[in-house]
């Protein structure tokens, strides 16, 4: 098995493929004000098993399209929408978040936690504006810096692997640059990573390691991830997720 077949394995055993909760993402809707009884069109983008995506299906009145690029995830969101009864209000597609068979202002809302680092915050936000109706809001989670300096080898970690985290008034620039109009932005509590995504993983560690007979690329998963988490708690004063909500500009 190659080391993208076990990541996959690893990660869709998670309700959350990074930082956030359920709570978050409710704050994140009072935040933008979306009318629940409104009919809505919604693209969560980088659903990933879908935490956000039901979230949503319960809260307001809306037709939502799940993407994600592993049919895997979106096969186990499927699953929850069937036992929460909301199946109806969830069409699943299997795409990538820069390459989308979307028209343009096809949707009042798009919604992305913890994904639109894999193409970008600058790159998404540019995209993406294209199908939002004029008006239509963006929310979209990203790694943010949350002091203005931070130790040497938390900023030499972070920069290997996302070189676009950078603090919220930087990405607040970059959405009214391409065409937003900020309204607010929250950042994670540690909650939203320790809680709901990094003790719930290492809960999973075990399990992983002896469905994969402890092979070396299994262990070197745990050990990157291990890394990562003790980073988090060594440095939480340091990092989050900031949450940002924008208006498309007419």
């Amino acid at each position: 098995m190659d080391d993208y077949t076990l990541l996959i394995d690893f990660h869709k055993g998670g309700d959350r493929q990074g930082p956030g909760s359920d709570a978050a993402t409710e704050m994140a809707l009072n935040l933008a004000q979306l009318d629940p009884a409104a009919p809505l069109k919604i693209a969560d983008l980088g659903c990933g098993t879908g935490a956000s995506t039901l979230v949503l299906a319960q809260r307001l009145n809306a037709q939502i399209t799940a993407v994600d690029f592993l049919p895997e995830f979106l096969e186990i969101l499927k699953q929850h929408a069937q036992q929460q009864g909301i199946a109806e209000k969830i069409t699943t597609l299997a795409a990538s978040m820069d390459d989308l068979p979307f028209e343009d202002e096809q949707f009042d809302v798009i919604w992305s936690e913890g994904a639109i680092y894999n193409i970008g915050f600058a790159h998404g936000v540019n995209q993406w504006r294209r199908y939002l109706k004029p008006g239509g809001i963006l929310v979209a989670s990203e790694l943010t810096w949350i002091t203005a300096s931070r130790p040497r080898e938390l900023q030499d970690h972070w920069n290997t692997e996302y070189p676009e985290v950078d603090v919220a008034s930087a990405k607040m620039s970059i959405l009214e640059q391409q065409g937003y109009a900020p309204i607010g932005y929250f950042i994670l509590p540690e909650s939203s990573w320790l809680e709901t995504y990094y003790h719930p993983m290492e809960d999973r560690f075990d399990d992983f390691l002896t469905r994969h007979n402890h092979s070396e690329a299994a262990a070197a998963i745990v050990t990157a991830e291990r890394h990562e988490i003790n980073l988090y708690k060594t440095y939480r004063d340091y990092i989050s997720y900031g949450v940002y909500v924008a208006r498309k500009i007419a």
